[in-house]
């Protein structure tokens, strides 16, 4: 399996000859409903939007998932699948194949990759999607959510070989945490013994943030922290703090030493 990340919630996984482009935001800023003053994202230079994507999977209809911008760039006979929300905001930018996922169902890839949808973070009325990716022919498996949520029938998809999430809170003073990576990701580990566990969502180099949301926003926890507590629990995890726009290959075998090809 091979991981790109370009940082937040964008990733590129490659797993049994396939690409899959997950919540991409590739190109122009990130804001939310157009309001720079209260949230704004940037970057000193844009990644190179992946070529032969085989599948975009979008786990969420907020901005920071379902970018308009980037979504907008890419080629709208590129099948999507996606949360109902997120694959309501794919149809009106004008994708031609659209397949909203539900808490519990299940989509295949070429028949090479099955994607099930898991209960994630709750951002309305209804909570979003997390995602477990299982590779038909080994059956490794990857588990994706970006906020840190996750229901207490994700035990049924253990073990899984990588985690991709967040490892540190991120909180709004009086409101509480919108990203608690701090306090579910050492939880995780322990209910999913992953071999791997990507940290995602937060911390990516090159991004700069404005406005008023990102002035309040308190961040507490590490890669070092959780490595720490995991070690500490006799786990054969690894944490991987993966560098933008390089590709990390893993391997499925006996993992080793961190580094940017794993093997």
């Amino acid at each position: 399996m091979r991981f790109t990340w370009y940082g937040a919630n964008s990733w590129l996984i490659e797993v049994s000859g396939l690409r899959i482009l997950l919540d991409p935001w590739l190109v122009g800023p990130l804001e939310f409903g157009g309001l720079s003053w209260l949230f704004r994202a940037s970057r000193d230079r844009s990644p190179t939007i992946p070529e032969a994507i085989d599948l975009v999977l979008v786990s969420q209809g907020l901005e920071d998932h379902s970018h308009p911008e980037t979504l907008d760039t890419l080629e709208k006979s590129i099948p999507v699948v996606g949360s109902p929300k997120a694959a309501k905001v794919c149809r009106q930018l004008g994708f031609e194949q659209v397949t909203p996922l539900d808490f519990g169902e299940t989509y295949r890839l070429h028949d090479r990759v099955e994607i099930l949808a898991i209960e994630g973070a709750l951002t309305g009325i209804k909570p979003e999607n997390g995602y477990v990716l299982k590779a038909v022919e080994t059956g490794s498996k990857i588990y994706y959510e970006p906020h840190g949520f996750y229901p207490d029938s994700l035990q049924e998809q253990a073990p899984v070989d990588v985690v991709i999430g967040p490892v540190s809170d991120i909180a709004i003073p009086l409101a509480g945490a919108i990203v608690r990576g701090n306090t579910s990701a050492i939880e995780l580990t322990k209910m999913l013994q992953p071999r791997y566990f990507l940290r995602s969502t937060a911390g990516d180099d090159g991004v700069v943030y404005g406005g008023l949301l990102s002035s309040v926003l308190k961040a507490r926890g590490s890669v070092e922290a959780l490595q720490a507590a995991i070690d500490n629990l006799r786990l054969n995890t690894q944490v991987l703090s993966p560098s933008v726009n390089e590709p990390l290959q893993l391997s499925m075998e006996t993992p080793t030493a961190a580094s940017t090809d794993v093997t």
